[in-house]
């Protein structure tokens, strides 16, 4: 039986198999860098976090944020964010404290513990960077090209996640914001009731 292969898989060098090649390449790389953070932690005996709350705290660095900046800002990509934040707030790792204007909300910061934690990793990718200059020739230049790369990926995300949202909200109904219930009539028999009082 003769299958019929996608597109993308007629020519070994297109577009679309490049594409795909590289976002396979960055989970890869993603995942790789959780195994050299955890070895190292391992070797250092720290081992009471995780490699994705040491990057946490590496990405916040001097900042003081919400849960949901560390989203918006990418210093977070998970979906457990608040448990991890619960997690290093108890371990000692961060402060936490509410937001002034809103109750809500609440901020964290690092510790002096959390850190130590953030200067351990800078330390860990200094050395990466030297490696990867030294070692595998990749001089500054490559390395911003390859950034730049990965920029315009990021960016084409955006767009494509952009218009499939304002695809889908275009076809949800559109509610009347105008065609309320008036609300006079519960004051109407409160007054009624306060005559009898």
């Amino acid at each position: 039986m003769n299958s019929i292969n996608p597109f993308w898989q007629n020519t070994e060098t297109s577009v679309v198999q490049q594409y795909l090649d590289a976002l396979s390449l960055i989970e890869r790389l993603h995942r790789l860098l959780l195994d050299v953070i955890k070895d190292e932690f391992e070797r250092l005996g720290v081992l009471e976090i995780n490699a994705v709350q040491a990057l946490l705290l590496f990405n916040i660095g001097e900042n003081e944020v919400t849960a949901g900046e560390l989203k918006s800002r990418g210093y977070y990509q998970g979906s457990n964010v608040r448990y991890n934040l619960k997690k290093l707030v108890d371990l000692g790792y961060m402060h936490h404290q509410r937001c002034e204007m809103d109750r809500r909300s609440v901020r964290v910061k690092l510790t002096a513990k959390g850190r130590d934690i953030k200067d351990t990793l800078s330390q860990l990718f200094v050395k990466h960077a030297d490696i990867l200059e030294t070692r595998a020739d990749l001089s500054s230049q490559r390395v911003y090209t390859i950034t730049k790369g990965l920029n315009s990926l990021y960016l084409l995300k955006l767009v494509w996640l952009a218009f499939w949202a304002s695809l889908h909200f275009a076809a949800l109904p559109v509610p009347n914001i105008f065609h309320r219930r008036p609300r006079f009539r519960r004051f109407k028999r409160v007054a009624h009731l306060q005559k009898f009082d």
